[in-house]
Parts: structure tokens; sequence; C-alpha cells
């Protein structure tokens, strides 16, 4: 059966073609403004499923997945810590938040993660192909898209431009000729205003305006939705096999992505979209503005990395997916299933009873109808879903014919094992056999109980005691952090 994809711009289940002989695979990655949440890694979990999926299919996969490090939501967070003295601190702080919450999560990494800041002279060279080609324009400094100029705009979330709300900042509307044109590039740094409503601490005197870069248009910072079409055409050409991100991007953000990368380029962008639906808490989506969010780092020190991917591998990645105590624990239930069977069908395939030529002819259809159940679920719009319900039945699989007594079919073990580490392991990420989680559990408490001690060592004026822990810790392969808020600390 050959791989379907529901493609967002056509709204049909489309048969999945690659352009050359590697998938081209570009992901919406993260505004490092905060540390990534539950449903940040939705997303992620959700990409890596499909790389996976791709290279078991026999695909070379390029995946590329940018992070945004200018925002002014970064630059609202400046001087909330004392070592925070510019946008580019914060961006990497919760850069490397982000990359050690991905490790944790065992996801296969992209070929680069490109950043913002390092592609500046490509979005000035691609807002110049735009205004040279008369689908932009300047105004006071500011460089605009004119949708007007292109054909088609609003084909990706079905709306025309005459239904079409204004896009930016109010300031931003008597420099545009129409209110639904929107910013390839900002003159000046990052305004009070915004500054004010993104920031999360007090700030004594002037409010920091970010990082900023000399173009022909004059000083300024890259608008948002051109930063995506620079990077994505940089690392891998004009045009993309498929472009993954949330749901929430479809407009303005990967609406606006198309226009600008077609317009320059006379170019199909993206050849399959595919968005990612939300993470639900509660009534509402889970969202660093709301609140309402478990962060990554805090789900894998609670849950581990097992009972996530199989609760993020447990829903079709189109539809929404809700975050309660009784998905997680259902999700661990799931878990503990497979662990279980999977290491029955290891300790009776090298028990001396477990022989060549002892045959369960159900427990082998059972097998083979599994495969063919979880290849299909996979190909049928990645559904992995399904999938995960066809591994569950190689675990029922396993128990009733270890259940039934000796003597056992060693090859149907065998196959069995082989099933759940081609797909439990190679597709959905999954470690079986692996025991670095409850190894990690005593490792971490471990270090905070140093830590303990180093606090109290500090409080009894012995700094250079409390100095030479940190340093001991360092050598071992932990970082430690000092804030407002007490230590904090990662494994490098």
């Amino acid at each position: 059966m050959t791989l379907s994809l529901t493609d967002t711009l056509s709204g049909d289940r489309e048969e999945f073609e690659p352009s050359g002989d590697a998938v081209l695979l570009y992901v919406c990655g993260l505004t490092v403004s905060d540390d990534p949440h539950l449903g940040h890694a939705r997303l992620w979990v959700q990409a890596d499923i499909l790389h996976r999926w791709l290279a078991h299919e026999g695909y070379d996969v390029r995946h590329v997945e940018n992070v945004t490090d200018v925002n002014e939501k970064i630059t609202a967070r400046v001087g909330e810590r004392e070592d925070w003295e510019s946008e580019a601190d914060v961006a990497r702080h919760y850069t490397d938040e982000v990359l050690s919450r991905m490790r944790d999560l065992n996801l296969l990494r992209a070929e680069v993660y490109p950043r913002v800041s390092e592609h500046v002279p490509e979005i000035v060279e691609l807002v110049e192909t735009l205004i040279e080609g008369g689908y932009a324009y300047e105004s006071n400094g500011s460089v605009y898209f004119d949708v007007s100029e292109f054909e088609g705009y609003g084909k990706l979330s079905n709306q025309t431009v005459d239904e079409l709300e204004e896009q930016g900042d109010p300031d931003e509307r008597a420099e545009k000729r129409n209110p639904a044109d929107f910013a390839l590039w900002k003159a000046g740094g990052v305004g009070a205003d915004a500054v004010e409503e993104h920031r999360k601490h007090e700030h004594d005197g002037e409010l920091p305006e970010g990082q900023t870069w000399e173009s022909p248009w004059g000083e300024g910072r890259p608008g948002w939705h051109i930063e995506c079409s620079a990077m994505s055409m940089t690392h891998l050409g004009d045009t993309l096999d498929i472009h993954m991100g949330g749901q929430d991007l479809v407009f303005p953000h990967h609406e606006n992505e198309i226009a600008q990368s077609e317009a320059a380029t006379g170019q199909r962008f993206a050849n399959y979209w595919l968005h990612v639906g939300f993470m639900q808490a509660g009534s509402e989506k889970m969202s660093s503005s709301l609140g309402n969010y478990f962060t990554v780092g805090d789900a894998v020190r609670e849950f581990g990395t097992n009972v996530l991917r199989t609760f993020y591998a447990s829903a079709e990645y189109r539809s929404q997916q809700a975050y309660t105590e009784e998905t997680i624990e259902e999700a661990r239930r799931r878990w503990e299933r497979l662990e279980r069977a999977y290491e029955t069908a290891v300790e009776h395939a090298d028990d001396a009873d477990a022989l060549t030529k002892t045959e369960d002819s159900e427990f082998r259809d059972d097998l083979a109808a599994a495969r063919a159940g979880f290849e299909a679920a996979m190909n049928d719009d990645l559904n992995a879903r399904e999938a995960m319900a066809e591994l569950l039945e190689v675990a029922n699989a396993v128990n009733r014919h270890v259940e039934a007594g000796a003597p056992y079919d060693y090859p149907a073990l065998r196959d069995a094992i082989e099933f759940f580490e081609e797909y439990g392991e190679g597709v959905f990420g999954l470690q079986f056999g692996d025991v670095t989680e409850g190894e990690a559990e005593i490792a971490e408490d471990l270090v905070e109980l140093v830590l303990d001690v180093r606090e109290e060592e500090r409080d009894a004026g012995n700094y250079e005691r409390a100095d030479d822990l940190r340093d001991r810790l360092q050598a071992l392969g932990v970082e430690v952090e000092d804030s407002d808020d007490g230590p904090s600390y990662r494994f490098d």
C-alpha cells in the first residue's frame, strides 16, 4: 500500500510522491521565548514519527526544523535574569532548553536547526527579490508584501483578499497599501508596546528594543513570515516535499509563506501541507500565553519518555488531543503492556523450551495480520492510533502464546521481538529493554541531593566549598545555573 497524506491545501487525501531522491521535510519550529510544553512536543513527536516512517519505507529524509530566535516575545524577557542582557542571551537559553528536551523525547535529529539570526542576509536578499518583482514595497523604512499582487492569496486558508482583516500591528496601518498586507521587514527595533504586552517581569529604565540589522531600507528586523521562507529555501531549495506545522499556523503564517515564496521563485512552494491538531488542556488549547501548560522537562521527569511517546502515538496527528490525568494514565498502562510483552517474548525466546520446530499457527497468523495492519494504518495518512492498536495486538498474542505453556514457538517469538523493535522502536521511537529511565531518576535524585548540600554550604557562608561542589558536578556533565528562584541543572 502506498503512503497517502491529507494535504491541507487541496483538502484531499493524496498519494505521496517525492519530487526527487530525498524527501524534503520542513517543520515549523518553536519561537524560543519560554520552556517548551507538551503542545509543542506534540508537533515534534508527530514530525518524528513521519520522519521515521518515511525512513522505514526506504526514503532518504532531509529534515530541517527552524528555531525562531528573533521575536518580540524573546526581547520582552531581556533583564528578567541577571545574565539575560540581550535578546540573544534569552534565545540561547531557551534554544538550549528546546534541543535538550528534544533529546529527552528520543527524537531523530534534523539535518539542521537553522536560526533566524544567522539567516538575515538570505532574508534581505529574498525581500529584495520580491520588491524587484513588484510584489513588495518599501514604506518608512519597512517593507510590506502586497497581497493584491499575488494571484491565489488565501488558497491555503480558503479565504479571499476581500474577506481578510488587517494583519500586523495597528501602527502599520498608515504605512500599508492594503489592510491585509504583511511585513517582510520592520524598521527599527521592537516597539515599547510589544515589549509591555509580552514581558513577564518588572523592568526599570529603558525597555529593550531587541537586535537590529542593516538593510537597503535602513536598520530593522525581519518580519516573522519571511524567515521560514528564507531558511527553508536556503537549506532545501525552492520546492519542499512536505511542510509540517501546527494548525494554528495555517493563517497567517503558512498562507504568507506560500505567497512570498511562490512570488519570488515562480515555483510551487510545498507539495504537501500537513497540520497537527492542538493539544487541549481542559476546554482550551494548551498555550504558554494562557499558562495552562505542562513543560516537557517536567513531563519527562514525571512520566518518562516511553509513556509520553505512547501518549502521542495514541491519537491521529490531524485531530485534537486531550491532555488529562486519564489520558496519561491510559498511555502509561499501554506502555507497561508493551514493555511486559516484549520482556516476556525475550525471556521465553531464550528459554530451553523455545523450539525451532514448534509451530503455533494462530500466533504466527496474528503476527502477520498485525504487520499488515500496522503498515496499512501508517500508510493511511499516518494513522498512528490504529498502528498502536496493532502493536498492542502483538502484545496480546505474545501473552496468549506463553500462557498456553511450553514448548514455545521460537521463530514466532523472535518475529514478535523484531516486530516490537522494528515498529515500536523504529517508528514510534519507544525504547524496549532500556533501563536508562530508572537510572536517570536515581541520577537526578543524587544531583538534587548534592545541590541541597551546596545550598546549605552557601547559606553557611562556605562559598568556596559550594563552588567546588558545582565544579565537580560540571566535571561529571551536570551544568548548574543559579537564579533568584534557586539552582537548576541539566545534563550535558
